[in-house]
């Protein structure tokens, strides 16, 4: 009897700890990170739910690790956990085994960590730093946020012009721009990337707002010498009245806030985007002012795509920093929402969205 309870016990051990050891393979970070890098989620999505070829993009640092779970659990738990869009998150440094570690705790979807060349990164030789100097430590005298930040210039440079070119980017078509400590606060019972490619869309956004002006003094004159030079890629039908309230001839300031983007990367490989981008570019602007990656893409969309191709997804409920996006329709309000539609940027003096509005509602043609 004694010898057939030791024997037991020791069964019952062993099984206990086989379990535990097979806990921690399965966590341990290089047997989740080749496994999903792979491409091969730990169980398959719903096979009756049909994809886009989209992945969700996060430029992130080691150090925005909380931030990023945060945002990650908000837009898993709203909406991935039934599609399973692969993750690519992108930094100028190495990722650290802890920040892999923690965000494949986080997802049942393929995670792809990416380093960003230095040579789409860095500023370029060519960029004079006594001049780029000089103008970080104007917009810093005069409190502009990220006025005496190199890095955040490289940040704009970056989003603006090449993080679609990224190895890890090359096979997606579609992409959802992703940033630390945002909110989705509703249910999405659709897919958004299918509403782009059945509606023919090209950029979709949540919020519309006004530029900081002392950041981009020449911005438009440099998009004035564009438009002139490169007439051929401008759009008939364009959405010029939404960044300009005199014909063009000056730039109103709105644009829409890029850290929630839905877009086809097809359009920023475009001939005519990498032309804008490259003019703008060489004009030096990123460093000797502060153009940010939100008006260079604002404007972009504006001018060289038709305006039936840019879309506001007002039904997404969304937060970044201060500002959040509510649905104001009662159907949205369904998808168990936690927000209220008066606390909604889009009531707020700052919003460009009646601008927008107004611009979708008018049908002229603008050469």
């Amino acid at each position: 009897m004694a010898i057939t309870f030791e024997l037991k016990r020791y069964v019952v051990f062993s099984i206990l700890l086989l379990g535990i050891l097979y806990t921690a393979v399965l966590l341990h970070v290089g047997f989740r990170q080749s496994y999903f890098e792979n491409g091969t989620p730990t169980s398959e999505p719903d096979s009756t739910i049909l994809k886009e070829n989209a992945t969700l993009v996060f430029l992130a640092r080691n150090s925005e690790l909380k931030g990023v779970i945060s945002s990650m659990r908000g837009l898993e738990s709203r909406f991935n956990h039934r599609y399973r869009y692969p993750w690519v998150f992108l930094n100028d440094e190495e990722f650290t085994n802890e920040f892999k570690g923690s965000v494949l705790l986080e997802t049942d979807a393929p995670v792809h960590f990416g380093l960003i060349p230095k040579e789409h990164w860095d500023q370029p030789a060519w960029i004079d730093e006594e001049k780029a100097q000089k103008s970080r430590q104007r917009l810093k005298e005069q409190n502009i946020i990220y006025g005496d930040s190199a890095s955040y210039r490289n940040m704009c440079r970056f989003n603006s012009g090449y993080f679609f070119h990224h190895p890890l980017l090359q096979q997606f078509r579609y992409y959802w721009r992703v940033e630390p400590d945002v909110k989705y606060f509703c249910d999405m019972n659709y897919d958004p990337f299918q509403f782009m490619k059945g509606r023919n869309q090209t950029y979709g956004f949540t919020i519309a707002l006004y530029e900081t002006p002392q950041t981009v003094t020449t911005l438009w004159d440099t998009v004035r010498e564009f438009m002139i030079k490169y007439p051929q890629y401008i759009a008939n039908d364009n959405a010029l009245d939404f960044i300009s309230s005199d014909g063009g001839k000056t730039y109103n300031m709105c644009h829409f806030w890029s850290n929630f983007e839905i877009a086809d990367m097809d359009f920023w490989r475009s001939e005519a985007y990498q032309t804008f981008f490259q003019f703008l570019d060489l004009k030096g602007g990123f460093y000797y002012e502060r153009w940010g990656d939100a008006p260079v893409h604002s404007i972009a969309a504006a001018l060289l795509l038709p305006k039936r191709n840019i879309h506001y997804f007002q039904d997404i409920g969304y937060q970044h920093s201060i500002y959040q996006h509510c649905p104001s329709s009662e159907e949205s309000m369904g998808n168990s929402c936690s927000c209220h539609r008066w606390n909604s940027f889009d009531h707020h003096k700052q919003s460009c969205l009646p601008l927008y509005k107004n611009m979708k509602s008018n049908n002229k043609i603008i050469p």
